[in-house]
């Protein structure tokens, strides 16, 4: 269990949340691993389906303490809540800072900066650690490029100026991804991002973590009462979890790309269990699904320290702290988004 910024995170799949007193207390196989005041919580999340007690719950609802539900994966299952408060005004200050274009654009902005931040320093990393491997002159231009294109991004004056930049970005920076690629060339070869389908099997390993990475982050802002669906970079459309996509802008280089990456490098996997249709789409077989399920979840029990808080936290965290500031933030609580730069 750890707690950050007033919001609780049980991360045990067996626990089970009890109530003592002024205080909630987590149980696991009957025995007691922690416990905390409730007087100054806004939230908890559980990560189990052991449950709750109906006193705590009671208590909760009470004081406004959201309860949230997710898999021991982080998917999704249910918030509980008491009386409507505070949430529908944070929801109602969502959508009117989604039609606002100045403060829209200066979250979009903030996203698409940590975006090419993040992707700039995988590549820096890359040179840092395996300059004899890789080819450092055409990775540092691509690594200069980026870092040049941060100033013409934050002086964007409009979504449509800012979404060219950031695919010029994205242009330059998977124009050397195969660069990162330094073991099993043959069989795991990129030659530029497609999806819908995915073409090759660096791509279908791209799509597949990243629709992970998606449903983390739909989890992460349902479990501070926020709208995945009401966005302000990515368009709304049905069915698309648009902020989702806004926040996952900051994460795909720095936890996604290096996750595929690394699984590569350090053969993890291997090109058996890819299958490629007629069509030309290429697709992973259920083996390899599991697989990558399984260190996925490894993944995010990595211990990093957040940029911003300065506290040690797990990799499969950083969401929820994301979507937290990112509430605060629309609260009135800070000045602006502190989106996540890894370095």
């Amino acid at each position: 269990m750890k707690k950050l910024l007033n919001t609780l995170y049980v991360t045990s799949e067996n626990s089970y949340l009890a109530l003592d007193g002024e205080n909630i207390v987590v149980f696991e196989d009957k025995r007691e691993i922690g416990r905390l005041p409730l007087h100054n919580l806004e939230g908890i999340v559980s990560f189990g389906y052991r449950g709750t007690s109906p006193a705590l719950m009671g208590v909760c609802a009470e004081r406004n303490i959201s309860l949230c539900y997710l898999t021991p994966q982080g998917k999704f299952l249910a918030r509980v809540l008491g009386a409507v408060k505070g949430n529908v005004i944070l929801r109602q200050q969502q959508y009117d800072s989604s039609k606002d274009e100045k403060i829209s654009l200066e979250i979009a902005k903030s996203c698409i900066i940590g975006k090419v931040y993040n992707a700039r320093w995988v590549l820096e990393r890359a040179v840092r650690d395996h300059s004899l491997q890789i080819d450092v002159d055409k990775v540092k231009k691509a690594s200069n490029y980026l870092k040049n294109s941060l100033k013409l991004i934050q002086d964007s004056r409009s979504k449509e100026q800012l979404r060219g930049y950031e695919g010029e970005a994205a242009s330059i920076y998977f124009g050397v991804f195969d660069q990162l690629i330094l073991q099993q060339k043959k069989e795991f070869c990129f030659c530029g991002r497609n999806k819908r389908p995915p073409l090759d099997n660096v791509n279908a390993l791209l799509s597949f973590v990243y629709t992970l990475l998606s449903n983390s982050i739909t989890s992460a802002l349902e479990s501070v009462g926020l709208d995945p669906y009401v966005g302000y970079l990515h368009t709304e459309r049905p069915g698309r979890a648009s902020l989702s996509l806004d926040l996952m802008e900051e994460l795909r280089a720095v936890l996604a790309d290096r996750f595929v990456l690394s699984l590569i490098n350090k053969k993890m996997i291997s090109g058996k269990n890819f299958l490629k249709k007629e069509s030309g789409a290429v697709l992973m077989d259920d083996e390899l699904r599991r697989k990558l399920l399984i260190e996925w979840q490894n993944k995010k029990k990595e211990i990093i320290t957040h940029p911003y808080l300065k506290e040690k936290i797990e990799w499969g965290m950083v969401p929820y702290v994301q979507a937290m500031l990112l509430g605060r933030y629309l609260r009135g609580d800070l000045d602006g988004y502190p989106v996540f730069l890894w370095k």
